[in-house]
């Protein structure tokens, strides 16, 4: 079937950047694939991303020649402007995204597909990390992979398994909501997608596939490993800021009631560690200007309490993940006092350094004052999760007749497929 129907079920975008010698291959197997496999209205979108080789007239005559392939040409690279770009401006129900190579089994694009088609879930992945998944790569690809999703769920608080496949479907009316809401235009689109997506309350169905890796496919490591973390630290600072909207999605199309999930020990760890780092270099430098002028101890006071409201707010938000203005006013006063004790770890140090080293320079007191800030963080940290932070479950209720087993099938959220994956929300 063509898209010559009036509704257009799906999109599927290939985009693809000097591909002359594999393009017309892979399309043509797509769409015989489509052709005669799909049972919605597809269309095939070739996203030429100012390719410099002959990719763009291979593309124009793909189209041209093939009922439902079209093609469109834009000035500039990147995957994710591509695909912001293409699927922005699609008609389709459902937008799809595959790697011009194909290295995953197209006899997934179905399922992946179908859960959206039916309004059961807002996104789909295919995951290449499921234990029925069936893939073949390197040992070195498979380690990065594995290790780049496991630092993904540990510290942006996600649940799906493999950000980076590129076998992923998306529903218009989730695109027209979250696509506005990404900055990136490489190759940690994915990425970025997926985390808004969940932490806006998006459900996420995920597809094992079997994926077999593209001998001829390179990628710079080490430079698309640091773009991803430095993406990585944006997207959470965004979250946790509030600078990425997600509330007003959550709002609009998320899956609600919505209960965000625990996030682990390692994760709080990390984020409190990050805030806690901001913390104690905000701490030297405002404490270097107030010395001058007000003295050791009142600047040490002056400079931890700045810092220590502002560590407050923060860890509430990101490392703990408290919304709203509920309680707020009682987590600051508890902060207050957790502060007195990591003032009196720090104003200790100065006793002791300047008892045992009388008249000690103003960097000495710096690089002290430093480190007792380091104890002082890590002693907040315990202090914030096993008092101020601390989850305070409510006591079970049991209806008579009933037993907490079945009150728990009785309240719970409905049950989906266990590859589907309802995400956390910021609210």
């Amino acid at each position: 079937m063509t898209e010559t129907n009036p509704t257009l079920d799906i999109d599927i975008v290939v985009p693809c950047y000097n591909e002359q010698d594999t393009l017309a291959a892979h399309v043509r197997r797509l769409h015989t694939f489509c052709r005669t496999s799909l049972a919605h209205t597809w269309r095939i979108t070739i996203a030429d991303n100012a390719s410099t080789d002959d990719t763009a007239r291979i593309a124009d005559d793909l189209a041209a020649m093939l009922d439902g392939v079209h093609a469109v040409h834009l000035p500039e690279k990147g995957r994710g402007r591509a695909l912001k770009a293409v699927w922005g401006a699609s008609d389709a129900r459902v937008l799809v995204y595959v790697d011009e190579d194909l290295s995953t089994d197209l006899a997934a694009l179905e399922p992946l597909v179908a859960p959206l088609l039916s309004g059961h879930s807002d996104l789909a992945i295919g995951t290449r990390l499921a234990g029925s998944s069936r893939v073949v790569r390197g040992g070195k690809r498979e380690f990065i992979s594995r290790s780049y999703n496991l630092l993904l769920r540990t510290t942006m608080g996600v649940s799906f398994s493999d950000a980076q496949c590129g076998f992923k479907a998306i529903t218009r009316q989730a695109a027209e909501h979250v696509l506005p809401l990404c900055e990136d235009d490489a190759w940690f689109f994915d990425t970025e997608l997926l985390v808004i997506a969940e932490h806006a309350g998006l459900r996420v169905h995920e597809v094992p596939v079997d994926w077999v890796d593209d001998v001829n496919s390179s990628v710079d490591i080490a430079s698309t490993a640091t773009e991803d973390l430095k993406g990585m630290w944006r997207v959470s600072r965004g979250l946790a800021t509030g600078r990425i909207p997600v509330a007003p999605v959550y709002e609009a199309i998320g899956r609600q009631p919505f209960t965000t999930p625990h996030v682990g020990i390692v994760g709080q760890v990390l984020r409190f560690g990050a805030i806690g780092v901001v913390s104690t270099i905000a701490f030297a430098v405002l404490y270097a200007l107030f010395r001058p002028a007000i003295g050791a101890q009142t600047a040490d006071f002056l400079a931890l309490l700045v810092t220590a409201i502002g560590n407050t707010a923060l860890n509430r938000r990101f490392t703990f993940g408290v919304r709203g203005r509920s309680g707020a006013g009682r987590h600051q006063v508890q902060g207050l006092v957790v502060f007195g004790i990591a003032w009196a770890i720090t104003s200790g140090s100065l006793v002791v350094l300047h008892a045992t080293a009388p008249g000690s320079s103003h960097g000495a007191e710096i690089a002290v004052l430093t480190g007792a800030n380091l104890l002082a963080t890590l002693v907040r940290f315990v202090l914030f999760k096993a008092w101020v932070f601390r989850t305070r479950r409510r006591p079970e209720i049991i209806r008579a007749g009933t037993t907490p087993a079945a009150e728990a099938t009785t309240e719970a959220l409905p049950v989906t497929d266990a590859t589907t994956r309802t995400a956390p929300t910021t609210r």
